[in-house]
């Protein structure tokens, strides 16, 4: 099913009356931005950040996840200019809730929180506190719990995570109780605090953000998630498959702190028990499963994700802007040619300038028009962008193609027509292979892979959203797993998503983005796309265990010789396959890298005329038949296409360890 745009409840949302919008932008603008009728453009850096208050407070999660017999507090670092609160003036909050300030560090040059000889904050990772200080906004930093200085234990993405940062939502809004002190201590209340909070992170800090936003929490007004998980259970499988050699207690046992890690192996061992390598889904699952809540979220939301993210696959933010969409929230979307890259580091002057528009808009009720402007941004080539008014855009269709077979075996076509009844091909699964591999040897025989591949095209053909690919298949063994990918035949000069950078090379020289002081500097090293050029580009994903046919929350052992049929979901991508390119579809086994092989290693017979693949083309299938029409039947291009692939993918086993 195609990503789906909507604006519905959000249209409602921002015709506010024009006076109503100017009167809040002159309550809450900063100290020297001069009062008009109209609201101000932008917030400027009108307050010290040398001399901004630093503080920690801990506060009460009303829950006690390490069963010590008394409630949680997790320990929440702020900055926050001085100037308001001498004048009794509220300001609003840019919140980034993370388990990783202790042990892994953020962003590109994995900083982590530090502390003076007296324990108050004198480093914030990134750069929000340093930028957004100055212009009238606190940045608050907390500790997930069992991590840093907090209580309490890890839960990856449970109820324990998710109450960790939305306690403190409610703290700022005066619903909850905070503390001067981990253990006593008196008292604190954020009266400083206007109650608007908006919530960003990469990866499992954007999952927090998610998950928080999915409780429906009064005072939070945007989120920005950056290759966030919608979903705990799609990062460790793909509809029975797994995805990565370990569960959701290893990544717990590594982000938590050394005294959280002994005295939370009760919860480690309940991680354990509710997430079975089996790839079935259980009760633990429920939890940590935020879409269906989509309807629940009040926030705007601000997404962003590489396209070639094979740590947090793009499932997550096409299946979360689907259900957004369906509810009406208000959206905006990035999506780039990286790996696990944050905008910082892919785009960062155009990234700083948006997100202070989107803050200022959402925070401090500027009317500056970003809610008005194009809803997407998508990297077409290094450094290369383009712009949509809605995303998917307008006619974007789920259109059938269908696999027929060629002249020779594994080598077959892709088009509108059907397979003659009884076609078929057939693979043996090789776990050693990747989709690099079966790209590279796209137009050559191959036990290990089937392929169908369109004409060289006469006209561009873009595929914007997420896709599927339903199969029958006939399995020898017991057991199989499935891949289905898309790929680019033609040359072209990409972001190198499979190099350590995943699309970025990392320089010496550093740019400056706000103040700094002598503990916390605002100078961060720039950066330059890392590129490579290709003779192919895998742009689609999808993979599945067969035993999950009949449910994708249960498997079941297979019967050799009989026929299965299941649909794989292919990852949200938005892609244009040039002019005099050709488009293959490739379904084989175990995509080495990216999920774990079966038990077996079976050979599996496809029956072309029931499978399909059901891609969203923009245009629909008129499109395909302009791109198509008139071309030979054969590719115009030789079988060993030009140029190199990018590097096999490598095992991803966290969502952001050292975080780039």
């Amino acid at each position: 099913m195609a990503i789906r745009a909507r604006v519905t409840r959000t249209q409602w949302r921002t015709l506010v009356p024009a006076a109503l919008a100017a009167l809040l932008a002159v309550l809450v603008q900063p100290i020297g931005v001069q009062t008009a009728a109209a609201a101000p453009a932008e917030s400027r850096p009108t307050y010290s950040y040398g001399d901004a208050i630093r503080e920690s407070v801990w506060v009460d999660t009303g829950i006690d996840g390490d069963a010590d017999g008394g409630n949680d507090r997790v320990a929440v670092d702020i900055v926050r200019p001085r100037e308001p609160a001498r004048q009794g003036r509220r300001i609003p909050v840019i919140m980034d809730a993370s388990p990783y300030y202790s042990c892994c560090g953020r962003g590109n040059e994995s900083q982590k929180k530090t502390y003076d000889a007296d324990g108050r904050p004198v480093q914030f990772p990134l750069f929000y506190d340093n930028y957004f200080v100055p212009r009238g906004y606190a940045a608050v930093l907390v500790d997930l719990a069992g991590t840093n200085r907090s209580d309490g234990c890890v839960d990856v993405g449970g109820r324990s995570d998710v109450r960790s940062a939305k306690a403190v939502v409610d703290w700022l809004n005066g619903r909850a109780r905070g503390y001067t002190s981990r253990t006593g201590g008196a008292p604190a209340t954020a009266r400083w605090s206007t109650g608007a909070v908006g919530m960003i992170g990469k990866s499992y800090d954007g999952t927090i953000a998610n998950g928080v936003a999915a409780t429906g929490v009064e005072g939070l007004k945007t989120i920005v998630p950056i290759g966030a998980i919608s979903s705990w259970y799609d990062y460790y499988f793909a509809k029975g498959a797994p995805l990565h050699d370990s569960g959701p207690d290893w990544l717990s046992d590594y982000v938590e702190s050394p005294e959280a890690r002994a005295r939370c192996k009760a919860v480690q061992q309940r991680l354990v028990a509710g997430a079975p390598r089996t790839g079935d889904w259980t009760p633990l699952w429920n939890e940590r499963d935020h879409v269906p809540d989509a309807r629940r979220v009040r926030a705007s939301v601000f997404a962003v994700h590489g396209m070639q993210d094979l740590n947090v696959r793009t499932r997550h933010v096409g299946q979360w802007w689907d259900a957004l969409a369906d509810a009406g929230v208000e959206r905006k979307i990035w999506l780039s040619q990286t790996g696990h890259v944050d905008p910082f580091d892919f785009r960062r002057a155009d990234w700083v300038k948006t997100l202070h528009r989107w803050f200022d808009h959402y925070l401090l009720g500027y009317d500056n028009g970003i809610d008005r402007a194009p809803m997407a941004d998508i990297e077409r080539a290094p450094g290369r962008w383009s712009t949509d008014r809605v995303w998917p855009p307008d006619g974007t269709r789920a259109t059938a193609l269908r696999p027929r077979t060629g002249q020779e075996p594994g080598v077959g076509r892709l088009g509108l027509l059907p397979a003659r009844p009884g076609a078929a091909e057939t693979f043996t699964d090789d776990p050693k292979l990747s989709e690099t591999d079966w790209a590279a040897g796209a137009d050559s025989p191959s036990p290990a892979k089937a392929g169908f591949i369109t004409p060289a095209l006469r006209k561009d053909l873009r595929l914007s959203g997420s896709g599927s690919v339903t199969v029958t298949a006939t399995p020898s063994t017991t057991s199989a797993h499935l891949s289905a990918v898309l790929v680019d035949l033609g040359p072209a000069t990409i972001r190198d998503y499979g190099d350590a950078g995943e699309g970025i090379t990392t320089l010496p020289e550093r740019t400056c983005w706000g103040s700094s002081t002598s503990g916390d500097s605002a100078c961060f090293k720039e950066t330059e796309p890392k590129v490579a050029e290709v003779g192919r580009t895998v742009f689609g994903r999808g993979w599945a265990d067969l035993g999950n046919y009949a449910s994708e929350h249960t498997g079941r052992p297979l019967t050799p010789g009989k026929k299965y049929r299941i649909t794989l979901d292919l990852h949200a991508s938005d892609h244009v396959v040039p002019a005099g390119h050709r488009l293959a579809l490739i379904v084989a086994g175990t995509d080495a890298g990216l999920i774990d092989p079966p038990a077996s290693t079976p050979r599996l017979t496809l029956d072309l005329a029931r499978t399909a693949a059901h891609l969203p083309l923009v245009g629909g299938a008129g499109a395909f038949v302009r791109a198509t029409a008139g071309s030979p039947p054969r590719a115009a291009a030789p079988a060993e296409t030009p140029g190199r692939a990018v590097n096999a993918p490598r095992a991803a086993r966290i969502p952001s360890g050292s975080d780039r």
